[in-house]
C-alpha cells in the first residue's frame, strides 16, 4: 500500500510530548498495510486517565479502518508507552486473525 493512502489520526491528551508515541503508532500501523488493500487507515487516541482512585494510569484506544469490518484495541497501562504498546499488539493479533479468517472461507458455515 502506498503510504499517502493511509489516513493516519492521532489524538493524544498526556502531559509530556508524544512526538515518539505518535511515530511509533504510525509506523507500527503502515507496517500492518505491507503487501494488503484491507487497510486504510487508523486513528490512535492516548489519554491520561489519573483519578484519586486510580493515579498515574494511561488508555490508549486504536480504531483500524478495515475491510470488510473495523478492528478496535483499547488497553490501560501505568504508562502510556505501554498502554500505547499493549493496543499495537491488540490490534496486530486482530488483524491477521480477521485476514486468516478471510483467507479460510471454506470453512465458515
Amino acid at each position: 500500500m502506498n503510504n499517502l493512502a493511509f489516513n493516519f489520526e492521532f489524538t493524544s491528551v498526556v502531559p509530556f510530548p508524544d512526538d515518539d508515541l505518535r511515530i511509533e503508532a504510525r509506523q507500527e500501523l503502515v507496517t500492518l498495510t505491507k503487501g494488503h488493500t484491507d487497510i486504510t487507515g487508523a486513528a490512535v487516541a492516548i489519554e491520561e486517565m489519573t483519578d484519586s482512585k486510580d493515579p498515574n494510569r494511561y488508555r490508549a484506544r486504536i480504531v483500524v479502518y478495515m475491510r470488510p469490518s473495523e478492528v478496535v484495541a483499547t488497553e490501560k497501562a501505568p504508562s502510556a508507552e505501554d498502554a500505547l504498546r499493549a493496543a499495537l499488539d491488540a490490534v496486530e493479533r486482530q488483524v491477521r486473525e480477521q485476514r486468516d479468517k478471510l483467507r479460510e472461507h471454506w470453512k465458515q458455515p
